[in-house]
């Protein structure tokens, strides 16, 4: 199954830091993540230098999932040229477009 991650909530980075991003080092997450994308302050968890940044740097360069930014989010964050590499900024039409043809099953707002 090829899922994304929405990540909106305050609560989002208990979970991705606790849950999501060691099951996806492990291999053991049990589905294809194929992207994730971040709003408002999660925009930060993609902050270039950061540990979480780092292992989600790590993680796209072993599966190739997308990893997008909320442009406007960024921009207000003063953090759109300070990402990860690899890391897009965007809103829905670049989601949609860098997702369509992935073949995405469910999207997992979280």
């Amino acid at each position: 199954m090829k899922i994304a991650y929405v990540f909106s909530s305050t609560t989002s980075q208990k979970i991705l830091n606790t849950m999501i991003i060691p099951q996806l080092e492990k291999g053991t997450h049990g589905v294809d993540v194929v992207g994730m994308f971040f709003f408002m302050d999660n925009t930060f968890f993609l902050l270039d230098g950061t540990e979480m940044g780092d292992r989600l740097r790590q993680i796209q360069a072993m599966n190739g999932m997308l990893l997008m930014a909320c442009d406007q989010c960024a921009i207000e964050r003063g953090i759109d040229q300070k990402l990860i590499p690899g890391a897009q900024i965007g809103c829905f039409p670049q989601l949609y477009a860098a997702l369509g043809g992935v073949g995405v099953d469910q999207v997992i707002t979280l």
